[in-house]
């Protein structure tokens, strides 16, 4: 089905996020994206990034994340411990008249090589993940890779979002699940968060968690609540009492799921569902402005 999209208000940064993973957060995400005229996508769900399966972007860049890690040069270290007193981290430790660095606990804020004495320890690049951009259609898709057993995606996300895009470009953040460090950056600088939940107990719990976390950082929110069925929603029931807007309700659908195991962009797809979701990205707009 030809691809039909909507052009909403520009220069909004929406993350989308969820609680726990499965809940449909990277389909709206996804769809959230392909239905809006020169929009960005990206994917800072690093550690198993996986909006490409559906957008499929043709890759036209690609460049490494690095960090910087410390490296003591122990003809000039005196076994003061200085830097091995200020590292909160513990990433450092003095051993056997050495300096011991532990890279998967460092933090790379460079604090060790300001307050050593004698100039003992420098700096060198370790690459950690890498960022891939390409275009799907209408769509810009950024995507974040960290590398396996790397402790934090953060400098990756960092890296992800810290670019400029033309005037009028909308951009959409598809977030790691849950509420962690990695989440907190993601929507640091967002406009407005969009939360996907399910109508389970597990999914109500693990949403109680994020919608604290959007409190938290006082960024406006509403929530799309997926996979609806007629029975009863506590997530929706949990909105109402907390006075918590209701963008959308996706019910369960065979249709829906059926192009979802496709991996395929469901509003290219489905005259329905692109109906579905231009009226949620009317909504969200509407919210932000």
């Amino acid at each position: 089905m030809q691809d039909s999209t909507t052009t909403g208000v520009g220069n909004l940064r929406i993350a989308i996020l969820s609680g726990k993973g499965g809940t449909g957060k990277t389909i709206v995400s996804v769809n959230l994206s392909a239905v809006c005229d020169d929009s960005v996508y990206i994917d800072c769900d690093v550690e198993e990034p996986n909006g490409h399966i559906f957008l499929k972007p043709v890759i036209s860049e690609e460049s490494e994340i690095k960090v910087l890690m410390p490296f003591c040069n122990d003809d000039l270290c005196t076994g003061c411990r200085a830097c091995v007193d200020f590292c909160n981290f513990n990433a450092l430790a003095y051993v056997n008249n050495k300096i011991m660095v532990f890279e998967d606990i460092c933090h790379s804020c460079g604090g060790c090589k300001l307050v050593c004495p004698e100039n003992a320890i420098s700096e060198k690049e370790k690459i950690i993940g890498k960022i891939k951009i390409g275009t799907s259609d209408n769509v810009t898709v950024i995507t974040g890779i960290m590398n396996t057993g790397e402790e934090s995606g953060v400098p990756i996300i960092q890296g992800l979002l810290n670019r400029e895009f033309p005037a009028g470009t909308n951009v959409f953040i598809d977030c790691p699940p849950g509420s962690s460090c990695s989440v907190m950056e993601s929507i640091k600088e967002a406009d407005y968060c969009v939360l996907v939940t399910e109508p389970t107990i597990l999914g109500l719990h693990d949403f109680k968690m994020v919608h604290e976390l959007v409190e938290l950082f006082n960024k406006p929110h509403g929530v799309v609540l997926n996979k609806c069925t007629a029975s009863y929603n506590p997530s929706k029931q949990y909105c109402i009492e907390h006075d918590i807007r209701i963008l959308a309700e996706i019910p369960y659908d065979n249709e829906l799921g059926k192009l979802n195991s496709d991996g395929k962009i469901i509003v290219r797809e489905s005259k329905k569902y692109r109906e579905t979701f231009t009226e949620l990205l009317g909504a969200v707009t509407k919210e932000v402005q």
